[in-house]
């Protein structure tokens, strides 16, 4: 489905088909380096699971979700169900993407990305799998944000402070 709406629409993107990748360290392992950021997807709910989220953020990156419902004016915000992620975007665990919006024709879920992560010319993504990676352009990617009907919303995102031995 995915690949008939990039199509349609005349998406371009370069697809690479690997194992299954389940977290950013998996896919580091099993994805070649591919000309775009890697990002860290969370599906977030608030506290009440009447607000939901699609936050994208770099893969090095590690979010401060207590900040980050600060920022977004709600409370609780935490990760959200397997249920409440096949429900409202039709993904399984491991294959969060920013291309799931495809799946929310009713406009719940809204679409958060990293400052950072925006400043770069492309991005990758899952194709609604954890078996691929696709290659997409910022712009490319505002298009289909268009054609979804999602604005996204481009914030700073609060992150934890990682120390390294």
């Amino acid at each position: 489905m995915i690949y008939e709406f990039l199509e349609t629409h005349q998406i371009p993107y370069l697809r690479v088909d690997h194992p299954a990748v389940y977290t950013c360290e998996e896919a580091r392992q099993h994805v070649p380096r591919l000309p775009g950021a890697e990002t860290k997807n969370l599906f977030l709910c608030d506290d009440k699971g009447k607000k939901h989220f699609l936050v994208a953020v770099g893969y090095e990156k590690s979010v401060d979700l207590k900040l980050l419902a600060g920022t977004l004016a709600c409370t609780g915000l935490r990760l959200a169900s397997p249920a409440r992620l096949m429900k409202y975007l039709k993904l399984e665990p491991g294959s969060v993407t920013l291309l799931g919006v495809l799946h929310d024709a009713n406009f719940d879920v809204q679409v958060i990305i990293d400052a950072d992560l925006w400043k770069n010319d492309a991005l990758l993504c899952h194709p609604l799998v954890n078996t691929s990676t696709l290659v997409l352009a910022r712009a490319d990617l505002l298009k289909f944000f268009r054609l979804t009907g999602h604005s996204p919303q481009i914030i700073t995102i609060p992150t934890r402070v990682q120390f390294h031995d």
